[in-house]
């Protein structure tokens, strides 16, 4: 079973430098880690729809092939330097981690 690593970060700082230092951060200390899938790091996006939660500067997203891969990546060096490299940026941070059971590429099923 995949998880889907969901992280969003709402910075104390809000200008367009201490964004772009977090999604700098993000893809030099948390991507590439053993049985990751799927690495993206990204901003909020403008679109003003009732449903979307714009409270939030910064998403990150990783999806692992196992469970185990994505709880070694909570211990990992390069995990433990990224919070503490950041943690004092944050306001606050939401995570989600959802199972998967694969990976839809966007094709046609069938």
């Amino acid at each position: 079973m995949m998880l889907c690593h969901s992280v969003f970060f709402r910075l104390k700082d809000r200008s367009p430098a201490a964004i772009a230092a977090l999604v700098a951060g993000c893809r030099e200390h948390l991507s590439g880690h053993p049985g990751e899938v799927v690495f993206a790091v990204g901003t909020c996006s403008s679109y003003d729809r009732h449903v979307n939660d714009l409270d939030w500067q910064v998403a990150l997203h990783i999806v692992f092939d196992s469970h185990a891969a994505h709880d070694a990546y909570q211990q990992a060096p390069r995990h433990e330097v990224f919070i503490a490299a950041h943690a004092d940026a944050w306001e606050r941070v939401r995570v989600f981690d959802a199972d998967l059971s694969a990976c839809d590429t966007g094709g046609t099923p069938g």
